[in-house]
C-alpha cells in the first residue's frame, strides 16, 4: 500500500509558516523561535519542514550547535519578510491605523554617536509611539539588512550601495583638538602648516596618513591644505580617539559633538580653529520596498526632525 504524500499547505497555511521561518532566522534558533512564539520546538519544527516540504529545498542546515541558512534559505528569508512587511501594511491600511505604529522595530546605530547623539532622538520617539519597541544594535560600518534582520540603519559617511533607500539626515562637523600638553609652551597653532610636525592621533575609519582641512573664514569654500601625518596611535573608536587626546598622546580630528564639553572645560584645546576637516554626511538607510510599516516611516519622519537640532545644537557648544 503506497503511503500518501503529506497535504500540500494552503495559501494561508503556507503565511503561517512563513512567519516561523522568519521568526527562526531572527531568534536564532528554534527553541528561541518557539519562546517567541509561544509554542513548543517540536511544533516549530514541524512548520519549517512543512515549508521545506511544499517549496521542495532545503532552507537550514542545522547541527547540535549551530544554524545557517542555506543559500535558498536566505533567498525565502529575503522574500517572506518582505512580503509579511507588505501584508503587515496592507492589513494596516484597510483597518485605518497606518498612522499607529506598533511592533519592533531593528536599528543599526554608529557606536558612538549612537551611544550619544541619538539616544535622545530615539527615547522621543518611543513617548511618541507606546506601542512600539526597537532593538538599537551598536555597529560600525554598512549593516546587512538581510543576514541581520534589520529594518534601517544610521550611517555615518558615504553611502556606496545604490540597493538601498538612503535619506541624508545632517552632517558632523569634524574639528582639530590638542590637549594643552601637547603644545607645552607654544602658542596654539593657528594655521594648518604649523600642525604637521607635530604627534598625531588617526581615526582609521576616516583618515590616516593624510588629512584635508578647509579655511571656514573665507566663505563657503575656501583654500584646501593637504598635511601628511605620521600617527602615534591609529584607531578605529571614536572614544579611544577622545581617550587618547586627553591624556596628551598627540592632535586628532574628530567630530564636534564629541570633543564639545572637553573643549568647554579647557580640557582639550580647537587648532587652527578657522580649518575644518570635511564634514561627514549623516544617513538613515533601509532597503527598497513596496510597502513600509507605520514604525520605520514614523521612525524616518522623527531622525529627520530632530537629529539635525542635536547635532547643530552640540557643535554650537563645540564652537
Amino acid at each position: 500500500m503506497t503511503t500518501p504524500a503529506p497535504p500540500t499547505p494552503s495559501s494561508l497555511d503556507r503565511i503561517a509558516l512563513m512567519q516561523t521561518f522568519v521568526k527562526i532566522v531572527e531568534a536564532g534558533s528554534l527553541s528561541a523561535a518557539a519562546t517567541l512564539l509561544g509554542t513548543t520546538q517540536p511544533t516549530v519544527s514541524r512548520r519549517l519542514q512543512a515549508l521545506e516540504r511544499s517549496l521542495g529545498l532545503p532552507l537550514l542546515q542545522r547541527s547540535t550547535h549551530t544554524m545557517k541558512l542555506t543559500e535558498d534559505g536566505e533567498r525565502c528569508f529575503e522574500r517572506a519578510k518582505a512580503l509579511l512587511a507588505n501584508l503587515e501594511a496592507f492589513e494596516a491600511d484597510m483597518r485605518g491605523d497606518r498612522d499607529q505604529p506598533d511592533g519592533m522595530l531593528r536599528v543599526v546605530v554608529p557606536h558612538a554617536f549612537g551611544q550619544e547623539q541619538l539616544v535622545g532622538p530615539l527615547a522621543d520617539y518611543l513617548r511618541r509611539y507606546p506601542r512600539v519597541s526597537v532593538e538599537w544594535l551598536l555597529r560600525d560600518g554598512q549593516p546587512n539588512f538581510i543576514a541581520d534582520g534589520i529594518d534601517c540603519a544610521i550611517v555615518v559617511g558615504a553611502v556606496a550601495d545604490p540597493g538601498v533607500v538612503a535619506i541624508r539626515l545632517t552632517e558632523v562637523p569634524r574639528i582639530v583638538s590638542a590637549a594643552p600638553s601637547v603644545l607645552g609652551r607654544a602658542a596654539p597653532p593657528a594655521h594648518p602648516s604649523d600642525l604637521a610636525g607635530m604627534p598625531w592621533l588617526a581615526l582609521r575609519t576616516y583618515y590616516r596618513d593624510t588629512i584635508t582641512l578647509t579655511d571656514s573664514s573665507g566663505g563657503e569654500r575656501g583654500e584646501r591644505i593637504e598635511l601628511a601625518i605620521r600617527p602615534r596611535m591609529s584607531t578605529d573608536s571614536l572614544y579611544a580617539l577622545r581617550s587618547a587626546a586627553l591624556m596628551g598622546l598627540g592632535v586628532c580630528v574628530a567630530s564636534s559633538w564629541l570633543v564639545a564639553d572637553d573643549l568647554a572645560q579647557g580640557r582639550l584645546l580647537h587648532l587652527a580653529p578657522s580649518w575644518q576637516a570635511d564634514p561627514l554626511p549623516v544617513h538613515l538607510v533601509y532597503p527598497h520596498a513596496r510597502f513600509y510599516p507605520a514604525r520605520l516611516r514614523r521612525f524616518v519622519e522623527a531622525m529627520r526632525q530632530s537629529v539635525p537640532a542635536v547635532v547643530d545644537g552640540a557643535a554650537g557648544r563645540g564652537g
